[in-house]
């Protein structure tokens, strides 16, 4: 077991700020090698390419990458994350990355509900200690989540104690793909917020975290989340979809979500993912900065960076 960081301080100096990311990127060594086949690079370990190709560490092993990330958060005086498995068949990775740090991560992975045996796999990674959340990216596999075979997932996970479902909406970029130049033919009309509403309500008592606040599709996402009151959203990334907006600062997307979701529902990320690199540490600090600008209230603050993840995957005791 890993020792937990001191907390910070919060806006006023005095009351400490609990900080947990719900959203980092596990960029294993499976991870590097899929997309090194998907780059035809030669060898049984095209992973070890790939990392050179854009310049950054090889994780090694799933181990040695879960103990940097512990290493990582401890620096920046983070408590808790949530590693997110970032291609499919990644959830094993990330269960032994859980497994060592239990203290430290929740796990998720990404699950294409559309490969035969997906919901095989989800019933695997669900039954290992800590892992909690499966991911889906309907505009990278191209479905729509009103598709039966995502029905069928989610009234499995529903069913699951303690498990969360995570949808990417929106816009997705994976810079990496883009360094190696590959592909990227993800459709965001998959993305559709709204197109949640009906798994939302059929299942109202799971939670469903959408990252970004929608990620290009703030409107439908405040619209889903005033009628579900179980979506959450997370505050993660540059934001850098504002730019479909015209004038949209952060101050004004936080500013609606409160007004509209309430603290208790957004929950801070950096979507962190790779060394040498490391911990988002600037995502961290323009969000503080945003937050105090508008003078939110610490027990709103203390929600939003720390306490809502705690809610949402308490702790398991173990004896």
């Amino acid at each position: 077991m890993t020792t937990l960081p001191p907390p910070g301080l919060g806006a006023t100096g005095d009351v400490p700020l609990r900080v947990n990311d719900v959203h980092c990127h596990f960029f294993s060594p499976r991870f590097f090698d899929v997309l090194g086949r998907q780059k035809a690079l030669p060898g049984e370990a095209p992973g070890l390419e790939v990392t050179r190709l854009v310049g950054w560490d090889h994780p090694g092993s799933s181990e040695a990458l879960a103990d940097r990330w512990a290493e990582a958060l401890t620096s920046a005086g983070v408590g808790r994350a949530m590693l997110i498995g970032s291609v499919p068949g990644e959830e094993e990775q990330v269960a032994r990355a859980v497994a060592r740090h239990p203290d430290r991560f929740v796990g998720a992975f990404m699950l294409d509900p559309t490969q035969e045996g997906a919901l095989t796999r989800a019933t695997w990674a669900l039954s290992q200690p800590g892992m909690r959340v499966v991911c889906l990216f309907p505009a990278m596999h191209g479905y729509l989540p009103s598709d039966p075979r995502v029905l069928g997932l989610v009234d499995q996970l529903a069913a699951t104690p303690g498990a969360a479902l995570f949808v990417h909406c929106g816009v997705l970029t994976v810079g990496i793909r883009k360094k190696l130049g590959l592909p990227s033919a993800f459709e965001a009309r998959f993305g559709n917020p709204l197109e949640l509403q009906g798994l939302a309500l059929r299942h109202p008592s799971l939670p469903i975290l959408v990252p970004h606040f929608g990620a290009g599709f703030f409107r439908e996402l405040l619209m889903l989340g005033d009628t579900c009151p179980n979506v959450l959203v997370d505050t993660s990334s540059t934001n850098a979809w504002m730019k479909y907006n015209p004038g949209l600062t952060l101050r004004h997307v936080f500013t609606q979500a409160l007004a509209v979701l309430g603290p208790e529902r957004l929950l801070f990320g950096t979507d962190s993912s790779f060394f040498p690199r490391g911990w988002h540490a600037a995502i961290r600090d323009v969000q503080l900065g945003v937050l105090d600008d508008m003078a939110v209230a610490d027990a709103d603050r203390q929600a939003i960076f720390g306490g809502n993840f705690d809610r949402l995957f308490p702790r398991t005791r173990t004896t």
